[in-house]
């Protein structure tokens, strides 16, 4: 593909300088990382937290460029570079054209909690339908024929757009995304086309990357203003204390706002029935009335489910057919997922909370069927937030009955110190810090009625200590831990 077919008509800066024989310049590939460069290669100089990809011009000239995009260098010789003011909002849209092909119908939800449970039940949904359906996010991505584990939310672009023309190359026809903060703040999903979009809620996330919550929410709020076409459909799960402001932000972009939820006017719940391993709710659809059935805990589940079938009916699904699959769910890995029970009923979770509200949501949800005692094994990441430690440390000790503060991912951190600001905010709590003998603890503590939960890596598969990610997984530990009782 030439390099005047990437331009395209939103970056006329580029198209100018694309003039006699540049316009001719083939590109055989493109990429922000130097060290990924092959000969007739594009390489795209973004700038970075850690660093600026303009400094490894030279590396990827010597490894072949056949041209660069940085917003500011030197010249360097060898190959042209050309001068852009948005290198990284290029590289998405550069992306989109090289690999041209999407699935047919694509969707996108952010927000700070839910992500992963709503994109993967939306794929559910499709896939009851009979559709060739497929989900990316966190979890890594589901699709027919495909159960690949990830480490990203959002992927970078190059990455996302490759996915995307091999998911539609095999036949899927229906995709949903998760979209992170990140990835919108960065631009990783322009060029992604997508037919809706949907919000969740807004909590205390990333503030080691976001200076303010508000601007943790404009981030999130690019979904509707920058990348959703106008007059698409929004969804917006109506009873957070941020819905309003997501209604806003969509109602001003232009687009038709479907809201869901106790406070929803296209989906909009009447009444939830909590039992140990399932829920019933009442919903309306305009005149329609819906009794639904979701076998999975947690009154965050029908939330998500509820947004998870706004986006499959915005898209084409009708209302029945789309509840019909909620009876049937399956819920995402690591997200309040039953990994197993002592010989005497006590029920063992494992989820993915690693945030304040995440971790209320899911202390609360299995007070309702506990009639024992909620114990609780969680910790907290390093480099990241150090602000949510004590918050998350006075949510655990006032919402769970027991409370063990242990290791999560303390990366380059001194582990201790990480413990030591989570239980600043935890009374009574207990330290453990190796996370297997934490678990294991925890476990040989259930008596009838109990309920475990082990939070914070949900469906990770290591643990990172400074540099080095070793072999760890929640599931196998709390198994191992019940196996031998």
């Amino acid at each position: 593909m030439k390099i005047k077919d990437l331009a395209g008509a939103s970056f006329p800066e580029l198209s100018a300088q694309l003039t006699g024989d540049a316009a001719t310049i083939e590109i055989g590939g493109l990429t922000a990382d130097s060290r990924r460069v092959k000969p007739g290669d594009l390489f795209v100089a973004v700038a970075g937290t850690k660093a600026n990809g303009a400094a490894y011009i030279a590396d990827a000239i010597s490894r072949g460029a056949a041209a660069v995009v940085a917003a500011d260098a030197h010249a360097e010789g060898g190959a042209p570079i050309f001068r852009l003011a948005e290198p990284r909002r290029f590289l998405a849209q550069a992306a989109a054209a090289f690999f041209g092909r999407q699935p047919a119908t694509m969707v996108a939800v952010t927000g700070t909690a839910g992500k992963t449970s709503v994109a993967s039940f939306t794929r559910q949904i499709w896939a009851h339908s009979g559709l060739s359906a497929a989900m990316i996010g966190t979890t890594g991505v589901v699709a027919p024929g495909r159960n690949e584990y990830g480490s990203l939310t959002t992927p970078d672009p190059v990455s996302l757009h490759a996915l995307l023309a091999e998911l539609a190359d095999e036949g899927v026809t229906h995709a949903a995304m998760e979209a992170s903060s990140h990835g919108l703040d960065q631009n990783r999903l322009d060029g992604v086309r997508l037919a809706a979009a949907a919000f969740t809620n807004l909590g205390r996330d990333h503030m080691d990357y976001h200076p303010t919550v508000e601007h943790y929410m404009a981030s999130k709020m690019r979904l509707f203003e920058a990348l959703l076409p106008k007059g698409s459909p929004a969804v917006i799960f109506a009873d957070d204390q941020w819905s309003g402001e997501a209604i806003a932000a969509a109602r001003k972009a232009g687009h038709d706002v479907r809201t869901v939820g106790r406070n929803g006017d296209f989906i909009s719940l009447k009444r939830v029935e909590h039992f140990r391993h399932k829920q019933s709710a009442e919903v309306h659809v305009g005149d329609d009335i819906f009794e639904i059935h979701i076998p999975l805990a947690g009154d965050f589940q029908v939330a998500n489910a509820l947004v998870a079938a706004g986006l499959a009916m915005s898209a084409g699904i009708d209302a029945r057919t789309a509840f019909s699959a909620l009876e049937k769910l399956q819920g995402a890995s690591g997200r309040l997922e039953l990994v197993g029970q002592t010989s005497d009923g006590a029920l063992a979770y494992v989820d993915y909370a690693h945030k304040p509200d995440a971790l209320a949501n899911v202390l609360e949800s299995v007070r309702p069927f506990t009639t024992g005692r909620v114990i609780l094994v969680f910790g907290c990441g390093g480099d990241r937030d150090k602000g949510k430690r004590p918050i998350m440390g006075e949510i655990a000790s006032r919402l769970a009955d027991v409370v063990i503060v242990t290791d999560d991912n303390p990366r380059s951190e001194i582990p201790e110190v990480i413990r030591a600001e989570i239980m600043a905010g935890a009374s009574g709590a207990t330290e453990i810090g190796d996370r297997a003998v934490a678990i294991r603890t925890a476990v040989r503590m259930l008596k009838t009625g109990d309920t475990l939960i082990v939070a914070g890596k949900g469906h990770e598969e290591g643990q990172t200590i400074g540099s080095v990610t070793l072999p760890f997984s929640d599931h196998a530990e709390v198994r191992k831990a019940l196996g031998g009782l």
